[in-house]
Formats: structure tokens, sequence, C-alpha cells
């Protein structure tokens, strides 16, 4: 067995000496606290491997607090999929309006039932809970309902319902609580929602304002814009979606813009005042509007405040984050944290494998870290974003080589006939030195479900020239990424290609002013007229 392995082993399965020389029993060999999408994927494949598995959560309730959550965690009720489920129902407006060019004779006035898709979604998210309840108990996993919490390195302690509290002996601890909304501390944050409450709305609103720019901002901006409200969607930079990519934010910020939401940049929110028509919104900017409901998405810490862990001797960073080591192994050695409440990547799938392979280490015999890099992800705005591996300033700084950027901006075919003005963007971003595709970015209809694909490729390290090789699917948007041919940019490594400040221009403003030129090149089929033609392709102009 290699040392190394054999040292992790050998750390998994050290306890206490006990003074008798006997092996200590416990309760449980894993007690989880947090029953989401990283705990119950944690303690199912440790009862697979033979461990005998507790798990604890807060009683449900679609909105969560210190005292409620329910089994499925944040994703499952108040996260993911209700929102998946709201953005669904408000694309089904516009596509009512492009529905009329492709022969659909539909009524001037077509009425959106707000309480209708509400209740569905909540017949739903019940679904998952049962469904997520049913896994554990097939899976020998023993449930308790209440509030859990760290008493010592090998004990936690379970209010139940009635108040009662009992206490269970664990040789392994898994904290796996989450994270939960925060409010900005201005005066009237009380007036605000955060997005629990902006999913279980009894009214839609008519007048929203949106506070951030991050996932939940854009998505909630553009879920009300497309249910018919008006939106307007505050954030102190000059992009939203900070983190991603500069010229995907950009695009993003156009197509928000295009859907009719109100963009105000480099902007906060200093108050709201209740008043007889609904919350006035002020900013530091001296202004002033009304609005129904103002949502705060401001970013999220994670859930490990009532845990009692600093007590036990659990480090914690700033935030209230675990600290955790490669292998999600706190400093004590028999206390265990995955998900959000570690602060590393929080996105539902990465829990999901941290708990699986949390299970692997501690029960299955085999050691193995979580592998961070190329994790895809998509932001659900309309149209939906969605990347994986690096931006072009992420490439441009840890490339070996040049950073070779190949863009693509087109109007799906859809909107040929829907007349709808909304052009797909898509980037590849690419090593010079490897060829290697570090990148892949996509903004337009069906970008997530194209891009778990590209991640596959960039996870087994695929090259531009492999890229190139491969056959595309015709008519098709994700045909784009294997036509790629012409080089948009060049830029030297090490180099700072971020253009936050100045902002991206559309690349046919970009053209009329001499900032970009435009290249002829020959390339192989034409999407439209399904023939060898000549295409444009803009690149950077070069000086003369």
């Amino acid at each position: 067995m290699n040392i190394i392995i054999m040292a992790r082993k050998m750390l998994i399965d050290g306890e206490k000496g006990n003074p008798n020389g006997e092996e200590t029993h416990y309760d449980f060999d894993l007690f989880v606290i947090g029953a989401g999408s990283g705990g119950v994927r944690a303690s199912r494949f440790s009862a697979q491997y033979g461990a005998k598995v507790g798990i604890c959560e807060l009683p449900f309730h679609p909105v969560s607090s210190e005292v409620i959550g329910g089994v499925g965690g944040t994703c499952v009720i108040r996260g993911c999929v209700p929102k998946k489920i709201l953005v669904y129902g408000a694309s089904f407006g516009p596509e009512l309006q492009d529905a009329r060019n492709f022969g659909w004779e539909l009524n001037e006035r077509n009425d959106f039932d707000w309480k209708k898709l509400l209740h569905k979604k909540t017949e739903e998210i019940l679904r998952l809970n049962g469904i997520y309840k049913r896994l554990l108990a097939n899976s020998g996993v023993k449930l308790y309902e209440g509030e859990g919490k760290v008493v010592g390195p090998n004990e936690v302690e379970v209010t139940q319902l009635d108040g009662t509290k009992i206490s269970y002996s664990a040789k392994h601890i898994l904290i796996a609580t989450g994270s939960r909304a925060q409010r900005l501390p201005i005066p009237g944050q009380e007036l605000a929602i955060t997005s629990d409450e902006a999913l279980s709305l009894e009214e839609l609103p008519k007048r929203a304002v949106v506070l951030g720019a991050g996932y939940i901002a854009v998505e909630f901006a553009s879920i009300w814009r497309g249910m018919g409200a008006t939106v307007d969607l505050f954030y102190r930079k000059e992009l939203p979606l900070r983190g991603f990519d500069d010229e995907m934010r950009a695009v993003v910020a156009r197509n928000l813009e295009g859907r009719g939401i109100n963009l105000h940049p480099s902007t906060n929110l200093t108050e709201l005042v209740r008043t007889e028509d609904g919350i006035k919104v002020r900013t530091d900017h001296g202004e002033e509007l009304m609005a129904d409901v103002v949502l705060f998405a401001t970013g999220r810490a994670p859930n490990t405040k009532r845990l009692n862990l600093e007590a036990v001797g659990v480090e914690l960073d700033k935030i209230g984050a675990v600290k955790v080591d490669e292998y999600s192994q706190t400093n004590i050695p028999s206390i265990w944290a995955i998900g959000d409440a570690t602060n590393r990547m929080n996105l539902t799938p990465v829990a999901l494998m941290e708990g699986g392979y949390f299970a692997k280490t501690v029960f299955g015999g085999e050691p193995i870290k979580p592998d961070h890099t190329n994790v895809p992800c998509a932001v659900f705005c309309i149209p939906p974003l969605s990347v994986v591996g690096l931006s072009e300033e992420q490439a441009t700084e840890q490339a070996n080589g040049d950073v070779l950027v190949f863009t693509s901006t087109f109007n799906p075919m859809k909107n040929t006939i829907s007349g709808r003005q909304e052009k797909t963007f898509m980037k590849l971003v690419v090593d010079s030195e490897t060829d290697k595709v570090l990148g892949a970015s996509m903004c337009g209809p069906d970008a997530p479900e194209i891009m778990q694909g590209i991640a596959i490729a960039l996870k087994c390290g695929a090259t531009k020239a492999q890229f190139d090789s491969t056959v595309g699917i015709h008519p098709s948007a994700a045909e784009e990424f294997v036509t790629l041919r012409s080089v948009t940019r060049r830029i030297a490594a090490g180099s700072n290609p971020s253009l936050e400040s100045t902002r991206y221009e559309s690349e046919e403003k970009r053209l009329e002013e001499g900032k970009m030129s435009m290249e002829i090149f020959e390339a192989p089929f034409d999407h439209e007229m399904g023939e060898a033609t000549k295409k444009v392709q803009f690149s950077p102009a070069r000086s003369s």
C-alpha cells in the first residue's frame, strides 16, 4: 500500500486510546449533521460500505431559518430545483410572443396564474423531499428530525421537535449544514426578502428591485421580468457576475437590458422605507424608486453558528466556514465537513462529489481528494450562461504560453424566424503552447445542456485540434464549438486582459470605431445555407 495512503488510513482509523486497550464502542460509525444534497450522498454511500449511519435535519419548511429546514436541503427545497421551475415558467411568456411568427394564432391577452405555478412548485419539492427520505431509509440510514450540534470529538446532541435532547456517540462526525442567505445591514433591511421568501411569495410583484450581481440576483431578475414585472437590478461593480469571464459578463448584461431589465451598475442601496404605495428604495446616488418587493441577493454565509464547533476545537475561518484539508477533514481527526459549510466551491454537484469522496475515503478504504478543477456551472438567467474551466483572465495568468481566444456571435435559427434580437455568444480559451482548451463559455438557449458535454472534453484534457476534428450536429448551436477556426485575439501570457472598467462593447460598434478588423476565412459549412461559403470573423485591429 502507498505510504501516503497508509498514513491517511491510520489517521482516519485513529481514535482516542482506551486505557484498558479495548476497542471503543460508538452508537454510530458516522453521524451527519445536515441532510442536504451532500449530507444525504455521504450518508447513503457510507452505509453502502457497511457503516452504521445516523443523520439529523431540521423540520421541513420552504423558507429556512435557524430552526427549520428539511431533508433535501437548499437545492431541493429553496434553491436550484424550485428556482429552475420558476425559470421555466418565466420563459413561456417570451416564447408565446415568439410563437406567432411560427404560425401560432394566440390571444392578444394571455394571463399568467402565479399561484398555480407556486402550487405546482410546492408539490414538486414535497415529492422530492419524500424521495430523499426514502433513499435514506432504503440505505439503512437512521434519520432524526431535530437540530444537531457537536458536543465532543465523537459526540453529537440532537434537540428533538418536542425539545428533548438526546446524545449519540460516533466514530466520525460529518458537518453538511450548507449555507444561508444574508441581508445587507441598512435601515429598513427587514422590509427586504431573500431568495428563500422569493420562491414562496403569495403575490407576484409588479415592481421588483434586486440588489446583487451573482447567480441569484440575475436569475430572479430574469424570472420576474419574464412574468411581466418591472425589474431594477442594482450592483456595486461595473458588470454583474463577478468572478466570471469579463466578456461573458458583458454579454449577460446586454441580454438583461435587452429583456427590459433596468441595470444600475456601481450603485448600492442605502435605505428602505415602508409607504402606502409600497417600499421606497434609496440609493447612494440619491435615486429614489418604488417597489412591491426588494430582494437582497448579496451572498450567503456558512450555516455553522449553532453547531458548537469552536467550543470543541474545530477551526473556522472569519466568515464561519469550516476549515478542512484536501480530504475534507478538519483539525479534529474525527470531524469532517463538506459542501457550502466549507465555502470551497458552493455548488450542489460539488457537494455531491465531496460527499461521495468522503465516504470512499473514510469507509471505502480508498482515500480520494475532491477535484475542484474544470467544474462546469450555469447561471439560469434568460437566456442562460454556462461555463467550464478557466476564464480568459484566469487563463492569461495560468497558461504556459500565449492565450488564444476564439469567439462566435450568431443569431440562433429560432430567432431568425421569431424576430427576437438576441444573439448567442460562444467562446473557447486555448493555451497556444500546448493547444489544450483551458475554458469554454456560452450564453444562449440550452447553454447548460451543451456545456455539460464540453465539460467532459475538458476533463479529458481535450485540445483545440480535437475540437476541430470533431464532426458537428447540424443544424444546432452546439456545432459552433467545433467550427471555430479563426483566432479572435491572442494575449501574451502574464498580461492583464480585464476590461471591466471600460466594459465590452458590441463587436459592430468596436468595428466602426476601428478597434477591430474583419478577416474573411473559408468556413467548411455554412449553418444557414448548408454549403461552403465565406464567413466573417472579428479580430483585434492590427497597428499599421
